[in-house]
């Protein structure tokens, strides 16, 4: 079959939109094969801009694993602005991938990423500039599986409308079994059609195919029961978890932008879950168990990596990074291996109770030293036992106490508003966080130009969390909360002005709510807001609350539910939940029994130092935590520092 790069059609349209150069493909580090000597055509989406795609690491593994397979190739898309999507449809221009700009229509699948739910209709504008129906009914075998992935696709249903399949989970060898059962049923001569593949990736149990599956519903509203609709479908659907991250090792050759990125930077992810037990983190319940990379792992990767790229910064990612029982090892061995050099190391957000001196000295001491951000997420202390975030507000103060005194002159601090129980006093708290926080710094270093930063974000209750069932607070609330709080910081102008304040409306906030939690029933919103033009809803420049209140009066009154009924609602503990047929491993029992410790203010412990609390994660899933510490440590390579080649890693027992 000949597939034709549209570039030929595309280039003469770049002077005219803005950011030409996110279209143009070719990146260090991409690959582009002949699309005639492989068996099975991957296109992977993020569905977001190129500056924000591009990073995302999980994207960045998936290709780099498929096209390690001789017989399969991957290439990318992501989402076009409005501008160029305008030209794309004025000229016949299909949906392209940014590698070999071939029409995204022509592959065998196309797998999206979502971080997020704000990304649903950017997925419906990529289909439709594809040519690929918007209804999974009315696809034939001559189109794309439309595939989902990433933590939103732990509950699909307000897309299952528009989506063939959906992987929950990590991807890493579950896109190795989906690639091996297309290549099987092609061979095979595509025997039963669509159809037939889909119920083979289902009848796995660790694929969920939304179409053989039926929801009814309740005359109140609520979901009656979800069953599935062919003998060869289980009941429930589970994740995937990838235990041995050693194995694992990627990306080996990162990709590198052309245009600016939101992350500049080479990413090693050395672990993976957490069970710190913040009850609002749908990331932390869902990626369980908590599973380290080796320290050896990681100076690999790390020294690849860079080889391979030329950044001149390292990530060490994951949820809680300082947690890893090395990572005072980890941090030292790399900053005494990369000495001289231009290379820094940096952390996501810091737990304070993690965090020390010596950790942010060596993370800084071969790069810039920039501020430090901190998450208490919430301002008093029994809003904190509410989330089961245990952090005191003396452990802030003592840590960037600490911080100020080793020369950092400015903190950043992470919070939310409208938790659950949450009331005005316990936002006001916040202001008077971080005016301690100020005060401790000039008294730790006698200067006057201490900055700390206060960002907040409206809550949103998650799927597969202890909060799946919390009503969501009001937009109208949230912003009269946040006045308030502008107002109290602004109270003390001398320590006011080193404060500043950023944080987000909370109408946003509440539609990703509605896409959160919600069921099939929101797909028709989603399509309508789409119709309507709704495109890339996370960017202030382009969401539109009212558009998307006004579509989902038009949709859901009719059906006799409203935005309310699927936001600002209490659950019950027994309705069905639109998720309750796709397993995270978490036991819902044990999430309704931390739910009702919420209520109480009563804090849970991190099990990966405390006896099992029965989450139900390991048993459920065949897993096990796994962490160190090893005892190894990481050497130093002569002579990074003068630029010379690296060789022969070193490595010994401690």
């Amino acid at each position: 079959m000949r597939v034709e790069s549209v570039f030929d059609r595309l280039e003469p349209l770049l002077p005219r939109v803005s950011k030409p150069v996110q279209y143009v493909g070719g990146e260090l580090n991409a690959t582009v094969k002949a699309w005639d000597d492989v068996a099975v055509r991957w296109c992977l989406m993020y569905p977001d801009a190129y500056e924000v795609g591009l990073p995302n690491q999980g994207v960045q593994i998936l290709y780099e694993i498929l096209n390690e397979q001789p017989d399969v190739l991957a290439e990318r898309t992501y989402s076009v602005w409005p501008d160029l999507e305008a030209l794309m449809r004025e000229h016949g221009i299909p949906q392209f991938t940014v590698d070999a700009h071939r029409p995204v229509g022509a592959f065998d699948v196309l797998g999206i990423s979502f971080a997020t739910e704000l990304g649903y209709t950017n997925l419906l504008s990529a289909l439709d500039l594809a040519g690929i129906p918007l209804h999974a009914v009315d696809r034939t075998d001559d189109h794309p599986i439309v595939l989902a992935g990433g933590h939103a696709a732990f509950n699909p249903e307000p897309i299952a409308d528009f989506l063939d399949a959906a992987v929950l989970g990590d991807g890493e060898e579950a896109v190795l079994e989906i690639t091996e059962a297309i290549r099987r049923w092609k061979a095979e001569g595509r025997p039963g059609g669509r159809d037939e593949l889909l119920l083979r990736l289902a009848s796995s149990g660790g694929v969920y195919v939304p179409k053989f599956y039926d929801v009814s519903y309740r005359p109140d509203g609520a979901i009656d029961q979800v069953v599935p609709n062919h003998e060869r479908v289980p009941y429930r659907v589970f994740k995937r978890t990838t235990m041995e991250l050693d194995d694992w090792p990627y990306p080996k050759q990162p990709l590198v932008p052309l245009a600016e990125s939101v992350h500049e930077r080479m990413s090693v992810e050395i672990f993976r879950g957490c069970t710190r037990g913040c009850r609002f983190c749908q990331a932390g319940m869902i990626t369980r168990p908590v599973r380290e990379r080796s320290i050896e792992g990681i100076g690999e990767m790390v020294q690849r990596g860079l080889a391979a790229t030329g950044f001149e910064e390292v990530g060490l990612l994951s949820l809680s990074s300082a947690d890893h029982s090395e990572i005072a090892e980890i941090t030292k061995g790399l900053a005494d291996r990369y000495e001289g050099t231009n290379t820094g190391l940096s952390l996501p957000s810091t737990r304070v109770d993690a965090f020390n001196i010596d950790l942010a000295n060596e993370l800084s001491r071969n790069g810039r030293r920039s501020g430090l951000t901190f998450a208490p997420e919430g301002g008093s202390e029994r809003i904190r036992r509410v989330i089961n975030k245990m952090v005191s507000e003396e452990d802030l103060i003592r840590t960037v106490s600490a911080a100020f005194a080793g020369g950092w002159r400015q903190v950043k601090l992470y919070f939310m508003c409208g938790l659950p129980t949450e009331t005005d006093d316990d936002v006001l708290q916040i202001a008077e966080m971080a005016k301690e926080v100020i005060r401790a710094g000039r008294q730790a270093t006698g200067r006057k130009d201490i900055r700390c930063t206060i960002s907040i974000g409206g809550f949103v209750p998650k799927p597969h969390t202890p909060f799946q069932w919390a009503s969501q607070t009001d937009p109208d609330t949230i912003d009269d909360r946040l006045r308030k709080l502008r107002q109290e910081i602004n109270s003390d102008r001398g320590l006011g002005r080193n404060i500043g304040m950023r944080y987000h409306d909370g109408k946003p906030s509440l539609i990703e709510g509605l896409l959160s939690r919600g069921d099939r029933r929101i797909g028709r919103v989603i399509e309508r807001v789409w119709r309507d033009g709704g495109r890339f809803d996370g960017w202030n420049e382009y969401f539109s609350f009212e558009r998307w209140v006004s579509c989902a009066a038009a949709e859901l009154v009719p059906l006799g539910v409203d935005v309310d009924w699927f936001t600002t609602r209490e659950r019950g503990e027994g309705e069905v939940l639109p998720w309750d047929h796709l397993d995270s491993g978490l036991d819902k029992e044990w999430l309704w029994a931390d739910w009702q410790d919420a209520l109480d203010a009563r804090e849970q412990d991190d099990c990966r130092w405390t006896p099992c609390f029965d989450c139900g994660v390991c048993p459920t899933m065949g897993t096990d935590i796994e962490i160190g510490p090893t005892g190894r440590k990481l050497l130093p390579i002569s002579p990074v520092g003068q630029g010379a080649p690296v060789r022969n890693p070193a490595f010994t027992n401690g």
